[in-house]
């Protein structure tokens, strides 16, 4: 039986998916939202927000995702970061999906990936869960009910928590799977309810499809002046460097929090919401994040909440730290109606140094900017994972490893080639630690780091003096209006200026002996800022 709203023409049935129970197509989020509360998959919150959890996964799943090795695209995956599936055990998995699926009720969702009408995606997501139909509605673009009926979906992602995926037989590591077939133009994801998994596989297929346009996919958070997108800002980062949070000044108009392509015709968002962390979330800190916690609609993922208020707990990270909200876009105030921008101005790339290294702000040449996205640094800190005493590195190059199917020096090409045609300014800020590495010194002021950047995205900060750091070469600033100048030179916040230097050198080392992998792979100029 079919309900909602759909193209008769690219119904499931037209492609090879029978059997089914019911299909439910298109409902908007008050149908979900009743779909998903007469099956028990979850509660309804204060302000109408619903409250889940997603078992045993809290978080995606990395190792477990495959790309299928095709003729079309085993010279272009990046293979030592994209393990491959044969395409007989996609088949297989892929059967074996839609038998468990035989008489039983799904949700489809036709949606958008990108805001820019020229460079959008036409995805498909089926699930077995209404509240998945929910998230990935927040999380992708919407198409108009006139759309609907003519909507042909160019890839399709089916998601079936409840299927076990068996090693052995489907190619896979364990009974978590997500594997990619470009050729079929279909994504698999079994084993698994975390509901992140939709939208970074979409994220995934844009990152293989927009290189080939000249379009760069960026793992990032974006602005621009109020009225003004020509002067927008795009902000790279891994998880914890405050992505989210900076992007989301209210002095600025908001692009998007988390995905974005680069064009010809400038910024625009892959996604039609945000996916915010929830741990320690505060009104104060963060007042607009913290109102989508309770207005009707928003997913609240794995918090614990009192059972009779259902008030959030914002600090118990029992089930994970990885607790989520997620939301559309409107929900902000002051977020573009478009989600469409101009050419970046400024490119920021943020990084959470543990080790107390790096100054809160430091402007990079082009050359710089590209070495420092290849290595897209932060670190862990102690107590994040057990056996972790002491800060570690991380790198995920370009700020998103996982999502990448090419290899980084594309992706790094093509941002230089970018910043050189539309003479952005680079940025790397530092939302880490100062006056010691963590257990020593204390968090960099989040007023300082503001101050900071908006100096640097009016234009301020370039009209100072600089002077050039001794350990990676790259220009800080020596005075910035409502920042303290013993701030901008990390050497004088320790009390032990030779334990800094020696800290200094160590983190030094570890960025030379990571970036190594890359020095075949690059041009001279940014060879030269690898090496000093």
């Amino acid at each position: 039986m079919i309900s909602g709203r759909v193209n008769p023409e690219k119904t499931l049935e037209t492609q090879g998916i029978t059997g089914l129970a019911r299909v439910h197509y298109n409902y908007l989020e008050p149908a979900l939202i009743e779909l998903a509360l007469k099956r028990g998959e979850g509660t309804l919150g204060q302000g109408g927000a619903f409250l889940v959890t997603t078992g045993k996964q809290t978080g995606r799943s990395p190792k477990d995702k495959f790309v299928v090795e095709t003729p079309g695209v085993k010279d272009a995956i990046w293979w030592e970061n994209n393990p491959p599936m044969s395409p007989e055990a996609f088949d297989t998995l892929h059967e074996d999906m839609l038998a468990h699926l035989q008489g039983g009720d799904v949700v489809v969702q036709d949606l958008y990936g990108g805001a820019d009408p020229a460079h959008r995606l036409d995805v498909r997501v089926v699930t077995e869960l209404a509240w998945h139909g929910l998230f990935i509605r927040h999380l992708l673009r919407r198409p108009s009910a006139s759309e609907l009926e003519t909507f042909d979906p160019e890839f399709t992602i089916i998601n079936c928590p409840s299927f076990l995926a068996d090693p052995d037989r489907h190619g896979c590591r364990t009974e978590t799977v997500i594997t990619l077939n470009f050729e079929k133009k279909l994504i698999l994801i079994a084993g698994t309810a975390y509901a992140g998994e939709n939208k970074k596989s979409v994220f995934t297929l844009l990152n293989y499809m927009l290189p080939e346009k000249g379009i760069m996919p960026m793992h990032c958070s974006a602005n621009h002046a109020p009225g003004n997108p020509a002067d927008t800002a795009v902000f790279f980062g891994l998880s914890g460097t405050g992505k989210t949070t900076l992007s989301a000044e209210p002095s600025r108009t908001l692009i998007g929090d988390d995905e974005h392509g680069w064009s010809d015709r400038g910024t625009f968002n892959f996604e039609g919401g945000c996916y915010a962390k929830t741990i320690n979330l505060s009104a104060e800190a963060e007042p607009e994040i913290y109102a989508t916690t309770s207005k009707f609609g928003t997913v609240i993922e794995n918090m614990v909440f009192d059972p009779d208020t259902f008030e959030l707990d914002f600090k118990d990270d029992s089930l994970t730290p990885n607790m989520r909200c997620a939301y559309p876009l409107h929900y902000i105030s002051n977020a573009s109606e478009t989600a469409i921008g101009g050419h970046p101005k400024n490119i920021v790339m943020l990084t959470c140094d543990a080790f107390g290294v790096l100054p809160p702000i430091s402007r990079l040449s082009p050359a710089q900017a590209m070495y420092h996205f290849l290595s897209g640094f932060t670190s862990k800190v102690a107590g994040t994972e057990r056996g972790v005493t002491e800060p570690q590195p991380t790198f995920s190059t370009c700020f998103g490893a996982p999502f990448m199917p090419r290899r980084p020096e594309v992706y790094g090409k093509l941002l230089q080639e970018k910043i050189a045609k539309h003479d952005a300014d680079c940025w790397l800020v530092n939302t880490g630690w100062t006056g010691g590495a963590y257990g020593t010194g204390s968090r960099m002021p989040i007023r300082a780091t503001r101050a900071l950047l908006s100096a640097a995205l009016d234009g301020s900060l370039n009209e100072g003096a600089f002077r050039r750091d001794r350990n990676f070469g790259f220009d800080v600033p020596v005075s910035c209006h409502g920042v303290a100048d013993i701030l901008l030179d990390p050497r004088r916040t320790w009390d032990d200026t030779t334990a800094y230097d020696a800290q200094a050198q160590k983190l030094v080392q570890m960025f030379a002996d990571n970036f190594e992998q890359y020095l075949p792979h690059i041009d001279e100029d940014v060879r030269e800022a690898a090496l000093g």
